[in-house]
């Protein structure tokens, strides 16, 4: 699939930037009108009041119109007040994307970092999460759901139909940046993120309460309006009403722990449900191309009604539920057991639609992970979407460079991993050597998860990953740096005997050891993994270990990174050749920093 042609993607973020933030200012001047009018109607207000009891010179009616007036008036500065935020957000939106452009970014976004974990065989090495990581460049998901289907997707390779699935998805949402704007100003109202699954965990919670109970409180109601109504004509005592009264409260009270089940979860999560019924109606009513859009977007109105019509309904019941708490309608709230009512009805919702729930809220987190991938494809308009290979076992880019670099200071290099299964790669300190493992490793994590990568050309076949270029020594679990690397090294061993070939990404391979140790250790791990099908490359300052190309034959090949002296300063220019390197810096680093090195 070849890339969008450059349409400026920094142009179209300034110029909606500034648009949005001249309506909102626009907008807040209105505001300020409308407050200073809010002022006027009740100053008038206060003098009709004081005429009312001094001098009578207004008709007493006459007092409703500052009341109707100020209602009017709030009312109307709510709606503005709506449309000056959405502005705000939407300035913020594209300011934000312009950020990104910019290099602007890090340490603003969402950076993942609760997907972290030592165990995972690349996810640190390739600084997938954290701050300045690959998901805080990309991410825009506005929902836990959302967030946690791109963690997933950064996490492990998909199969070749559904990388070419998303691929067509993200060329369909690639240009569609009013689409993302308009989530955003949604989505952005809750700044930790949307939590479906809270929502989920308590639409799929087991049935509490009784069936009877239903029938209960419509008895109990219709039996207290009845007394009410015959107390009032003095037809029964008052205490005939009272009794009644109490046998519903002790009724309501027997229900209490088995209502506060269904009650407590759900009624804190307004918010939430407003945000995800509109962001669901967006999505509903996008008309799509992509056959996994239109897929996703069928299915979700399998049932015959949109997710969005039924999460209105649900958003409806928890208003109604938290209107007991309006100090008017507190005592009619008592008298109808407003809340064992709504839990009945709040559990009837949930028995109708639970099962149903997590499918919409996996193709929503389906649709906002394509969305952040579209994100960063739009902003990025010359990365292409890699080819992907079934019929044999390829890794080949021309011109890749890492995506967190910035553009101005990447440094592109070219990998063929076809016939060669093996590249060892020797060179001085800070040449480059490990940056490139990085660079390979995350562009194929893009590639795998249906993104563009940073390359001219990319071509690969579907790869388990594993890597070790941040291992680290514990003091707590007692383990050296070197039990570490190898633990790591054993697993990655095993992956590749797994049903997807193996990428390995070595950095120092068993630099930990002695050289002997070394060149043993080093030679037994790579024919392992080149018997058993695996590409991959290691970084090393052993030149004995590129020495062990001769014994591995046509399956490896030596490159290297290099520097020179320039005006008696070291200088690197990051550009892999082919070979063995030739000469090291240790010393000379050694010495720039002011050691005593002679």
């Amino acid at each position: 699939m070849e890339p969008q042609p450059a349409a400026s993607p920094a142009t179209a973020y300034r110029d909606s930037a500034k648009a949005r933030r001249e309506t909102e200012a626009s907008l807040q001047k209105h505001l300020d009108r409308i407050g200073w009018a809010r002022v006027a109607v009740a100053l008038f207000g206060v003098l009709q009041v004081i005429d009312f009891f001094t001098m009578h010179f207004l008709p007493p009616w006459l007092l409703a119109a500052p009341v109707i007036g100020l209602v009017a008036l709030t009312s109307f500065y709510m709606r503005v007040k709506s449309r000056r935020d959405g502005s705000k957000r939407a300035a913020e939106f594209h300011e934000f994307g312009l950020a990104r452009i910019e290099e602007r970014w890090h340490g603003q976004g969402e950076q993942g970092s609760a997907y972290l974990n030592d165990e995972h065989l690349y996810a640190a090495d390739l600084d997938l999460f954290g701050r300045g990581s690959l998901f805080e460049r990309i991410c825009e998901a506005r929902t836990r759901i959302g967030q946690d289907t791109l963690a997933d997707w950064l996490l492990a390779p998909a199969m070749p139909v559904g990388v070419v699935a998303r691929q067509q998805a993200v060329a369909d949402l690639r240009p569609r940046w009013p689409l993302r704007e308009r989530l955003a100003v949604l989505g952005s109202r809750i700044p930790t993120g949307i939590d479906t699954g809270l929502v989920e965990r308590w639409a799929t919670a087991a049935t509490v309460l009784p069936g009877w109970g239903r029938y209960a409180v419509h008895g109990w109601t219709v039996v207290l309006a009845v007394v009410l109504l015959l107390a009032s004509f003095d037809l029964v005592s008052w205490w005939v009403f009272f009794a009644v009264l109490a046998g519903q409260g002790l009724f309501v009270v027997s229900l209490f722990a088995r209502t506060s089940q269904v009650l407590r979860d759900i009624e804190p999560r307004s918010r939430d449900l407003f945000e995800l019924t509109e962001i669901m109606a967006v999505l509903e009513n996008e008309p799509f191309a992509a056959p996994l859009l239109v897929d996703l977007q069928r299915d979700l109105k399998a049932d015959g009604v949109p997710p969005s019509k039924q999460l209105r309904r649900l958003v409806s019941l928890v208003d109604l539920l938290n209107a007991r708490r309006n100090q008017l309608f507190f005592p009619i709230a008592l008298i109808l057991m407003w809340g064992t009512r709504m839990a009945y009805q709040l559990e009837a919702w949930r028995l109708q639609h639970g099962p149903v729930v997590g499918r919409w809220f996996r193709h929503l987190g389906e649709m906002e992970a394509l969305l952040s991938l579209a994100g960063y494809a739009f902003e990025n308009p010359h990365d292409p979407f890699p080819e992907i290979v079934s019929d044999r076992n390829v890794l080949e880019g021309t011109a890749l460079g890492h995506p967190l670099v910035p553009h101005d200071r990447c440094v592109r290099n070219d990998i063929h991993l076809d016939e060669v299964h093996l590249l060892i790669v020797s060179g001085s300190n800070m040449s480059g050597k490990s940056t490139f493992l990085r660079t390979v490793g995350i562009n194929t994590v893009l590639a795998l998860a249906g993104a563009t990568v940073r390359a001219k050309a990319m071509r690969l076949s579907p790869f388990a990953i594993g890597a070790t270029l941040r291992i680290q020594d514990s003091l707590q679990a007692g383990k050296s740096r070197f039990f570490a690397e190898i633990t790591r090294i054993q697993r990655i061993v095993s992956l590749a005997s797994g049903p997807l070939p193996l990428l390995f990404l070595l950095d120092e391979l068993l630099h930990g050891t002695n050289s002997h140790d070394r060149r043993v250790g080093a030679a037994a791990i790579l024919r392992t993994l080149l018997d058993r099908g695996a590409f991959g490359m290691i970084t090393t300052h052993d030149l004995a270990l590129s020495e062990l190309v001769q014994a591995l034959g046509s399956r490896a090949a030596n490159v290297h990174f290099a520097d020179h002296l320039e005006k008696g300063e070291i200088v690197f220019d990051y550009r892999m050749r082919p070979g063995i390197v030739q000469h090291s810096n240790a010393v000379a680093l050694m010495r720039a920093v002011g050691l005593p090195v002679d």
